[in-house]
C-alpha cells in the first residue's frame, strides 16, 4: 500500500511538472479542449494503471510525448471511425461552409487516422513540429535510419495516387 501512495505521489508530481506540455500536445493534433483534456486524464491515469510503461523509456517527458500523440492519432482514428458509421446510418446532414483553415485541419486528421501509428507519428513530428531525424528518434525511441526509412515510407504512402482510404501503406 505505501508503495502505491508513493507511486501516486510521483504521477502527481509529473502531472502537476509536466501536464501542460500534454495538454498543449493534444490540444494542437485533436483541435478540440474538451478531447484535449479527457487524453490529459487518460495519459496520467495510464500511468497509475501500469507504472512499468516508463521502465528504461528514457526521460518521463520523452514517454509522455509520445504517449500523448499516440493517444491523441488513436482518438482521430476512432472520431473517423464514428462518423463514417453516421455517414452510413443516419440521412446525411447539409453541408456547413468550412473556412480554409478548418478544412486543412479536417483533411490532415482524416489523412492521419488512414496512416499506420509509426507513419502518423513520424508525420507529425517531422511536419507538424519541426523536428530533425534526431529529435524524432529520440522521442520514438529508435535510430536515426529508422526516421529517414518511416519518412520514405510516408512519402510514398502519401504520393501513391491508387492509395485507397482506411488501407496501409
Amino acid at each position: 500500500m505505501d508503495d502505491r501512495v508513493s507511486l501516486a505521489a510521483l504521477i502527481e508530481a509529473a502531472y502537476r511538472q509536466h501536464g501542460h506540455i500534454v495538454l498543449r500536445r493534444a490540444r494542437r493534433l485533436l483541435g478540440n479542449e474538451q478531447e484535449a483534456r479527457e487524453i490529459l486524464q487518460d495519459v496520467f491515469a495510464s500511468l497509475l494503471g501500469e507504472p512499468a510503461q516508463l521502465d528504461g523509456k528514457g526521460p518521463m517527458v520523452g514517454w509522455l510525448y509520445g504517449a500523448t500523440t499516440h493517444a491523441c492519432l488513436n482518438r482521430i482514428r476512432d472520431r473517423k471511425n464514428r462518423l463514417r458509421l453516421l455517414d452510413t446510418h443516419v440521412a446525411p446532414m447539409q453541408e456547413e461552409s468550412v473556412g480554409p483553415s478548418a478544412e486543412h485541419a479536417l483533411l490532415t486528421r482524416e489523412l492521419l487516422a488512414q496512416l499506420p501509428v509509426d507513419l502518423a507519428q513520424v508525420a507529425v513530428h517531422y511536419y507538424a513540429d519541426e523536428m530533425t531525424h534526431e529529435e524524432i528518434a529520440r522521442v520514438m525511441g529508435c535510430s536515426r535510419r529508422h526516421i529517414g526509412n518511416l519518412l520514405e515510407r510516408l512519402t510514398a504512402a502519401l504520393s501513391d495516387p491508387m492509395r485507397e482510404g482506411g488501407s496501409s501503406p
